[in-house]
């Protein structure tokens, strides 16, 4: 029964779900905290990661529910790159684990991976080919059948609003561009759940804008959910449902923007205000040294 009900939530809108709660109590006999887990596309259960005497993530352990955005925040070294590395199947967990649509992300990480698309802060398109051809590419990495391929290429060049350009080489390519271009590539197998590394760092705010449209858009028409890592609030602020707050590996506030708002007591304060009130204190000065600020510069200049 608990398998049904993951491979259901995965597939059916939260409020269509919540249509038939009644229903499948009075069938089953489920109480309210199992059909709470079953909204949850992505649960962590203490999910920790150490490299020698270095606790990068520590215990954490959070739910992300079907079709939300949500946003997972934090000064640089506090875990978001090592955590989105272990519910993405690059990195195993020390201890722990996740379930990504009913999958452990351990012992069924192939089938984890069908279910998630992932674009990385750092390039994943190859300037030397076309918009088309880097979708082609990708399309057959991601195995989707062969006479689906073309078509789902051609919709995602007309969902991110590139059909224009789908010939040009993507050096030739905007900020912006290339980045709705990796969204587009991460799509193609149509994943249920897509994780974002900072997706609009080193871009100016017109193209940031656009991104964040598109990003919307995902959600609406694709039913995909949505878990990214930003260090702009602002960026929470449009996009997010819910959102995270890691510091020193743990996660350390959880809940939507007008809840942690509420929770320092001042529901007029800034996401700035909030985040510093739960991660400020702790920031270290080192946590912006020089590799980290030559990272997001590299960044920048990537994407123009």
């Amino acid at each position: 029964m608990g398998n049904w009900i993951e491979s259901f939530a995965c597939s059916v809108l939260p409020f269509e779900f919540q249509e038939f709660r009644q229903e499948l109590s009075g069938d089953h006999g489920m109480d309210s905290r199992r059909l709470e887990d079953a909204l949850n596309i992505l649960e962590t259960d203490s999910l920790s990661r150490k490299f020698a005497d270095f606790t990068a993530v520590d215990k954490v352990s959070f739910a992300v529910k079907s079709q939300e955005v949500f946003g997972l925040v934090g000064p640089n070294g506090a875990g978001k790159s090592t955590m989105i590395k272990m519910l993405t199947t690059l990195l195993p967990p020390s201890e722990g684990t996740a379930r990504i649509c009913g999958f452990d992300i351990i012992r069924q990480s192939s089938d984890v991976r069908r279910q998630i698309g992932y674009v990385p802060q750092m390039v994943s398109a190859d300037g030397d080919l076309t918009a088309k051809e880097n979708l082609i590419l990708y399309s057959k990495l991601y195995d989707v059948p062969s006479s689906e391929r073309i078509p789902r290429v051609m919709e995602a060049l007309e969902f991110m609003n590139l059909t224009d350009v789908a010939e040009k080489r993507v050096r030739q390519f905007s900020g912006g561009m290339v980045r709705r271009l990796e969204i587009a590539q991460s799509m193609l197998h149509r994943p249920k759940m897509l994780f974002l590394d900072e997706p609009t760092v080193g871009l100016d705010p017109v193209a940031r804008a656009s991104v964040w449209e598109h990003i919307l858009e995902l959600r609406d028409q694709y039913k995909t959910t949505i878990l990214l890592t930003t260090h702009l609030m602002e960026e929470v602020e449009s996009l997010c449902d819910r959102l995270g707050i890691m510091n020193e590996g743990k996660m350390v506030a959880l809940g939507t923007p007008d809840e942690l708002k509420a929770q320092i007591g001042n529901p007029e304060a800034t996401l700035d205000d909030v985040f510093i009130s739960f991660a400020g204190k702790h920031i270290r000065e080192s946590e912006s040294g020089f590799r980290d600020i030559s990272r997001t510069r590299r960044a920048a200049r990537r994407l123009g």
